[in-house]
């Protein structure tokens, strides 16, 4: 289900040159990679909180957090 929900955000990513990728699960922390420039733009914490982790609270669990790995 958290690879659906990637997929889903995933067009919108791609359109500004970036990409999310799942990295890692653990408990209710969902890690993962964002690539390109999302990797290096100054939304990337606000993409992270307000369009993936909104979205898997949603479609998921309601208490998962996601956080970005390097």
């Amino acid at each position: 289900m958290i690879q659906a929900v990637l997929q889903e955000v995933r067009p919108v990513l791609l359109a500004d040159g970036g990409d999310v990728e799942l990295y890692d699960l653990e408990g209710d922390i969902v890690k993962v990679v964002l690539k390109g420039a999302c990797g290096s733009c100054e939304s990337s914490t606000a993409t992270l909180k307000n369009a993936i982790e909104v979205r898997l609270r949603e479609r998921v669990l309601s208490n998962l957090v996601v956080e970005a790995v390097a």
